[in-house]
């Protein structure tokens, strides 16, 4: 019998392979101030289920997909006349409900909706751990060819011009990284907790961290933390999954930011 027959072990594995990849993006997505990208982007994820059920096919395709073009929208738009707020605003909603309607004109398909919006980490399967592992793989990746010039760009543009880098192209990798983490999370915390999970860890590493990479490495500690603690807390109590692993993250960011202001004091 095989270790991953058990399904405690797929899902915990689930949890760290997602939060090894969103923790360190989280960073950027803190840095740049793109918490309303993260919604907006898990918001759209809804309908790219509901065009992959109504076409027959892979749901992280669709959903990859879906994000991906939700990413590249919005890339093109800022800076356009167009605030940045107000269009993530619009475009969230938007995709949300247009899923929402597409997803209540499936006849014949049975769909658990909740588990899309909540993520259902439990029923994880092998085929979801190598998509998983393999996007979240990718993206750490990315970020480590790309993080001299994505740090670059988030801290100065005008030296990123200088040094020869373009803005525009880091901010689209960004985003690009960022649709891929959003398919890869929906099957572990759902749309609705996606952000979640990429900002609460960046942010409770931010209370004690000096460099970015340190950051880095915490948000990613801070996120299997939450990640391991939530399915032992969800598994005792018998409570939501996702939810659980939201509110351990939240639970530490609390800590975190009292016990930074005390030593901020204390200097």
């Amino acid at each position: 019998m095989s270790f991953l027959d058990d399904f405690l072990v797929r899902a915990a594995l689930a949890g760290l392979g997602l939060a090894l990849a969103a923790a360190p993006l989280g960073c950027f997505v803190v840095w740049r101030r793109m918490s309303y990208f993260g919604d907006a982007t898990a918001h759209a994820s809804i309908l790219g289920v509901a065009l992959a059920l109504g076409f027959d096919v892979s749901v992280f395709a669709g959903v990859l997909t879906t994000a991906l073009i939700m990413a590249t929208t919005v890339s093109t738009l800022a800076g356009r006349g167009y605030a940045m707020d107000t269009l993530l605003g619009v475009l969230a909603h938007s995709a949300l409900a247009l899923g929402l309607v597409a997803v209540s004109f499936l006849d014949g398909i049975r769909i658990d909706l909740m588990s899309y919006l909540f993520g259902d980490i439990l029923a994880v399967s092998r085929i979801d751990l190598l998509l998983i592992w393999g996007g979240g793989l990718s993206v750490l990746g990315l970020l480590c060819w790309r993080w001299s010039a994505l740090l670059t760009t988030t801290l100065n543009p005008d030296l990123a011009y200088a040094a020869g880098l373009n803005p525009k192209r880091e901010q689209l990798v960004l985003t690009l990284t960022l649709a891929v983490v959003v398919a890869v999370a929906i099957k572990v915390v759902g749309v609705l907790l996606i952000a979640a999970m990429l900002i609460v860890p960046a942010a409770t590493a931010r209370n004690f961290a000096n460099t970015p990479e340190r950051m880095a490495i915490a948000a990613a500690l801070t996120g299997s933390f939450a990640v391991l603690s939530g399915l032992h807390v969800s598994f005792v109590t018998d409570s939501p999954t996702g939810p659980t692993i939201v509110s351990i993250a939240a639970c530490l960011f609390v800590v975190a930011s009292a016990v930074g202001a005390g030593l901020r004091k204390t200097r």
